[in-house]
């Protein structure tokens, strides 16, 4: 059995990388690792990878398009970064998959391109890698060629695309179309662009479409491809002044976002495991190199290349690409209930975007500076991102960052309420994946407070309202039915408590998860009437405990106003419990969450208080629950509504 990483490295050079020991040329090697393991998928004449594994649902014929989209992107940068001094059969493949894949009497002809067309995302990947790869590819194809190339564009002119980051996609076609000379729409790239500054929420943040859609398309996508548009308009005019001044706007707006971006990774290099695409993987360090290449970026060449490095030697050392050189529908492993059903076998190669940093020179400071750890590895730190209502914690000794999201649902605003595993919960964190398989998602158990109706049924957190998101602080609502649960987050430390302001009618059940933990082997438990504990074999431990409500503290107390200032048991019974799955984590096939359960809420509206904890250190759920004290009361002024204030052991006081 082939033992990760599947990959001949040269040797690490823990001078130049003292974090990673990673240098470029471990990226020009990883690069031809996946490049090369392509070629036995290929169709004879190299216009399609018809790569093995579920297919999505756009077919098979797209889906070979997309293997040689994507890899030509990868390739592309490979090329180019190289200055066309690579392998001459590199070169050849990708012009002979241009030649085949646009001769429409060639069975491996590609699909024209039509309306909302999946064929629209793969013609931008190839507009980009023909752009880069120009003196090597383009120029050097037949005229006749370039004209079927041209042809096959044109159907971009004047369509229509998805209204969301999809309208970049014909942005970025339709000015590579310029740069060849070749008829475009002027106004379909000026719509287009026009229309991303509706979705920008500021300080660095687009939202995906309308809506609050905040994951990685921010990144690889939005802040993304303006960039690459203007590198091709910048060729496009040579006085240039093409793009109307929208580049500096688009360099500024990088800037912002980049400032608290390192805070997403973990200390083993691991982005936080939270939106859609995530089989994309280090795609997600796309934004950091596209911050080095247009002169933008407010971090330092050393930290740049430490993320980016970090976050592929990660997958790189869990088995990915794995032993035949391949990317899966997945994370580590192949894992399809964490996969969209628009993704292919061929789609995890949206990961090309992650070696953007090889356009950049040997001689770039990127590549010559000394590593600098990223701030996990330097403190303990607390990041609140307003825009899209998420705070960011994360814990030197362990190096684990958590993500608390009180804004993000990914519904669009006149659309239906919709949930997904990966938008709905509370929390999310680089060590962590959430419960994505239908049957565990039926129940939806971890990281989200539900109300559970007479048959069982739980509330779903499907459209999240945010309320405020500020220093170590965050709330949002949500309502399902008769139902509505408030919640405000409190962070201390390594530590998160949620306080719960729950409306429900008499004799549903409260049930709470906090974070799923999984192995390779069945997870380990304990419990006590107060508290529930995870932990898996490597240590990485996952606690909930019990800090008011969950045991009848409020019930002699008015509606919505507790009459108990002190946590006790009040019937004995135990409401903690640990809930076991097998094969519906990304993160391995045996996985648990600790959660707290009442069996009956006793209608109107009452306050429940828990403890979250994650951590790769011991966690000894009784100390955490006399780490906290609590004080319930009145808030005052006929509202009905009541305040909980939190008291810590270091002195800090919230009042929530």
């Amino acid at each position: 059995m082939s033992v990760p990483p599947h990959l001949a490295l040269p040797p690490t050079d823990r001078v130049l990388s003292p974090r990673t020991g990673w240098t470029r040329a471990h990226w020009e090697a990883v690069a031809d690792r996946m490049l090369e393991a392509l070629v036995p998928y290929a169709t004879p004449g190299f216009a399609q990878y018809r790569l093995p594994g579920r297919a999505s649902w756009s077919g098979v014929v797209s889906d070979g398009l997309e293997g040689f989209a994507r890899s030509f992107l990868l390739a592309s940068f490979r090329i180019a970064g190289a200055g066309g001094e690579v392998d001459p059969r590199l070169v050849e493949r990708y012009a002979r998959g241009l030649t085949a894949g646009t001769d429409p009497s060639s069975p491996e002809a590609w699909p024209r391109l039509t309306d909302c067309s999946q064929q629209m995302v793969e013609a931008a990947s190839i507009a980009v890698a023909l752009h880069e790869t120009r003196p090597w590819i383009w120029d050097r194809l037949d005229v006749r060629v370039q004209e079927r190339v041209v042809d096959w564009f044109s159907g971009f002119v004047g369509a229509r695309t998805w209204d969301n980051n999809w309208r970049l996609f014909q942005v970025v076609s339709e000015q590579f179309l310029a740069s060849v000379g070749a008829p475009y729409s002027r106004s379909d790239i000026e719509s287009g662009l026009d229309r991303i500054e509706d979705w920008y929420v500021g300080d660095g943040w687009y939202t995906d479409g309308d809506g609050r859609n905040f994951d990685y398309y921010v990144g690889w996508a939005l802040h993304l491809y303006p960039l690459l548009w203007s590198r091709i308009a910048a060729a496009t005019d040579s006085t240039g002044g093409a793009d109307g001044g929208r580049t500096e706007v688009y360099r500024e707006r990088l800037g912002q976002y980049l400032s608290s971006y390192p805070h997403f990774f973990g200390g083993d290099g691991a982005p936080v495991h939270q939106g859609r695409s995530l089989t994309y993987r280090f795609a997600a360090v796309a934004p950091v190199w596209m911050g080095a290449l247009a002169d933008c970026s407010p971090l330092s060449p050393g930290l740049t290349r430490r993320l980016a490095s970090g976050a592929v030697r990660h997958f790189a050392e869990r088995g990915v690409p794995d032993a035949r050189g391949l990317l899966t529908l997945g994370w580590y492993e192949t894992f399809l209930p964490g996969t969209q059903p628009y993704s292919g076998p061929a789609s995890p190669y949206w990961a090309s975007k992650g070696f953007l940093g090889l356009l950049l020179p040997a001689g770039h400071p990127v590549w010559t500076e000394p590593e600098l750890p990223l701030p996990v590895e330097e403190s303990d730190s607390c990041t609140a991102l307003p825009a899209p209502g998420w705070l960011l914690h994360g814990t030197r000794h362990d190096g684990i960052v958590r993500l608390v999201n009180h804004g993000s649902d990914h519904n669009a605003p006149n659309g239906p309420d919709e949930d997904d595993p990966h938008y709905a919960k509370f929390g999310y964190s680089t060590a962590t994946a959430p419960e994505s398989a239908p049957h565990a998602w039926s129940r939806t158990v971890d990281n989200h407070l539900a109300l559970l109706a007479p048959d069982g049924t739980p509330t779903r957190r499907r459209r999240i309202v945010p309320l405020r998101c500020g220093g170590r602080t965050a709330s949002s609502a949500y309502e399902d039915g008769p139902c509505r649960v408030e919640t405000t987050s409190v962070l201390h430390g390594p530590w998160e408590v949620r306080v719960h302001r729950v409306t429900a009618p008499d004799g549903y059940g409260v049930r709470e998860g906090g974070h799923p933990v999984a192995d390779s082997r069945r997870v380990a438990q304990e419990t006590a009437p107060d508290w529930g504990l995870a932990r898996t074999s490597t240590g990485l431990s996952s606690a909930i405990v019990a800090l008011f409500g969950w045991h009848g503290e409020d019930e002699d107390g008015p509606d919505g106003v507790p009459s108990a200032t002190v946590v006790h048991d009040v019937d004995g019974v135990p409401s903690a419990t640990v809930v076991h799955d097998v094969e519906s984590n990304a993160y391995g096939p045996h996985s648990a969450t600790p959660a707290l359960c009442r069996a009956r809420h006793p209608g109107g509206t009452r306050v429940y208080v828990s403890l979250i904890a994650l951590s790769g250190d011991t966690v000894h759920p009784q100390a955490l629950r006399e780490a906290v004290s609590l004080e319930i009361g009145d808030a005052g002024g006929g509202t009905g509504a009541s305040t909980v204030r939190l008291t810590f052991l270091d002195g800090t006081v919230t009042e929530v």
